[in-house]
């Protein structure tokens, strides 16, 4: 079925797929990327605060004569170094300024690790914000179970959604989160969901999706979106090339997979992915004894290599 919208615990839907203006389009002006994902049907946009290409929207609506009541702006607030020094509020305001819209319909703290306040604190001024009609809905990103638990110790407004690297090489590392999620209500987002392709080609995962491909008569790229939504994750993928935005929404034509390809593609992920994370160090090992190490900067274009060649993807 075509993706279509999944419905968050405040009663508001969210469209499945998003086009996100992280990756290599942070600190650049991606008007003519999110006007060519708008052309090409997409209903919601993912950005942040920390990718400096906010004012591409607003921009890419009116260029191409889209209303701004159709689509889905989420936004992300990041506290650490340059950023978010006036307070959430007050950053929110900004966003806004930058985007040209009165409220958006979606705010995540865009990582636990730069909010430079407490979890709960930081919460409590969503909440408030949410209340005050500036964001429509509010939720987190990259937030661990332990990172959900003291959120939820202390929130009047349960997150609407939490937005996390989700592949199947990650699965196993983001399993207790996505149960703690499914529990409370809170939908998952997925980004980096093409990172078996764009990033690790090769690895186990390869088999798997090229059997469900072939039977499906459709692209390694379209399996990989499918399994995604198996898990009842929202997608947020992003590419410059309008034959891959329609290859990516073509995915919301294929029929499920079958629970055995599920089964089968989430055992290759297990089999190749080691995740460490410490002083804001990513390390990724791959089967073949592959291993890229790289620090996590919101704000810096997203570039990975292997062979020589560019595999970038879109780490948000």
């Amino acid at each position: 079925m075509p993706f279509g919208k999944v419905t968050l615990n405040d009663g508001r839907t969210i469209p499945e797929i998003a086009f996100g203006t992280g990756s290599v389009w942070k600190r650049q002006d991606a008007t003519p990327y999110v006007a060519q994902a708008l052309q090409a049907g997409f209903v919601h946009v993912d950005t942040a605060q920390a990718y400096q290409n906010e004012e591409s929207i607003p921009v890419a609506l009116k260029e191409t004569s889209t209303s701004r009541d159709d689509v889905w702006i989420t936004t992300k607030y990041w506290r650490s170094g340059p950023f978010g020094l006036l307070g959430i509020r007050s950053e929110l305001l900004k966003s806004l300024e930058r985007l040209q819209t009165s409220t958006v319909d979606l705010y995540l703290i865009h990582n636990p690790r730069g909010l430079g306040d407490t979890i709960g604190n930081s919460w409590e001024q969503f909440e408030a914000v949410a209340q005050e009609g500036l964001a429509r809905s509010i939720g987190v990103s990259n937030f661990t179970k332990p990172d959900l638990e003291e959120l939820m110790s202390t929130a009047k407004i349960t997150p609407a959604v939490n937005q996390i690297r989700l592949n199947p090489y990650t699965l196993a590392e983001q399993q207790p989160v996505i149960d703690f999620c499914k529990k409370h209500g809170i939908v998952i987002e997925a980004y980096s969901p093409l990172a078996p392709i764009t990033r690790y080609p090769g690895g186990p995962v390869d088999e798997p999706v090229r059997k469900a491909a072939k039977r499906l008569n459709a692209t390694p790229v379209q399996v990989l979106l499918a399994w995604v939504r198996s898990k009842g994750a929202v997608v947020v993928t992003t590419s410059s090339k309008t034959e891959r935005l329609q290859e990516y929404l073509g995915a919301g034509d294929l029929p499920p997979l079958k629970e055995e390809e599920i089964a089968e593609i989430d055992e290759a992920g297990r089999q190749g992915y080691v995740a460490r994370e410490g002083k804001g160090l990513m390390e990724r090992r791959l089967g073949s004894g592959v291993t890229i190490s790289f620090k996590f900067d919101p704000s810096m274009p997203t570039q990975a290599h292997y062979g020589g060649t560019d595999f970038s993807d879109q780490l948000l």
